[in-house]
């Protein structure tokens, strides 16, 4: 008990020193990211499966990066636990949402406007299974990124620079992002879809390439905002707190 409420009390330091654009925008996504999720993209390969989540879900490893570079990866991963908890939240007001007579906007139509309301409904419920899915490969695949960011930012600490930022940030997002793809491909696709084995690779394996692309696409503006919260000290005290308990930053 004296454990949790300890850890509690440290995430409401932790909130309390992200700047809160940063946490609002991290939580927003994750949310988004699992809505866009119901949404699959038309390919020309068969063997490729890409859903809109993709969207959001460079953003959320970016700002992962961010946060690790400058609280350290037990920040990154408890900001990750935080806002998967207040998505299950969300999925649970969507759920109830969803399961409230009443009619959808875009049902009205001349035809077919039932179709469509259960659609929505369907869309918003979620699955049981997608949800559990995309919960595990999150905080897995976070846990993952945030270790990774740090010991290459470790390795590289003589060099500040941005290059050491990409580095670290390319890498992890890359592992990371996969290992996201391929947790989700397993529990979920493979066991409910039917996919194969070398599908759930080469999708996760996709996935993570065109994610890692974005991630080089806009990293000079995250490591901008990084070098930003150090010269201003942002969040100094919880820094401070985090290595008098001998913890990594």
């Amino acid at each position: 008990m004296n454990r949790l409420k300890s850890l509690f009390k440290e995430a409401v330091f932790l909130e309390r020193s992200i700047p809160g654009v940063v946490s609002a925008l991290f939580i927003l996504s994750i949310v988004a990211m699992n809505l866009l999720a119901n949404k699959s993209i038309n390919l020309p390969f068969d063997w490729m499966a890409l859903d809109c989540g993709i969207i959001f879900s460079w953003l959320v490893f970016l700002l992962m990066d961010m946060v690790t570079k400058h609280f350290g990866p037990r920040a990154a991963t408890m900001l990750s636990v935080i806002a998967l908890i207040v998505n299950l939240f969300m999925a649970l007001m969507l759920f109830i949402g969803s399961i409230i007579p009443g009619m959808w906007g875009e049902s009205f139509v001349e035809s077919g406007g039932e179709i469509i309301n259960n659609a929505l409904d369907h869309t918003f419920r979620g699955t049981w299974y997608v949800l559990l899915g995309s919960s595990v490969a999150f905080i897995v695949s976070s846990v993952v990124n945030n270790e990774v960011n740090w010991l290459i930012g470790k390795a590289t600490k003589k060099n500040p620079n941005f290059g050491a930022f990409a580095l670290r940030s390319y890498v992890s997002t890359f592992i990371a992002q996969f290992v996201d793809n391929m947790v989700f491909a397993l529990i979920v696709s493979h066991n409910f879809f039917g996919w194969t084995m070398t599908q759930c690779v080469v999708c996760a394996l996709t996935g993570a390439v065109l994610e890692l692309v974005c991630e080089v696409i806009f990293s000079p503006i995250g490591y901008r905002v990084a070098k930003r919260w150090q010269k201003n000290s942002v969040g100094q005290t919880y820094i401070d707190f985090i290595k008098e308990k001998g913890g990594r930053v």
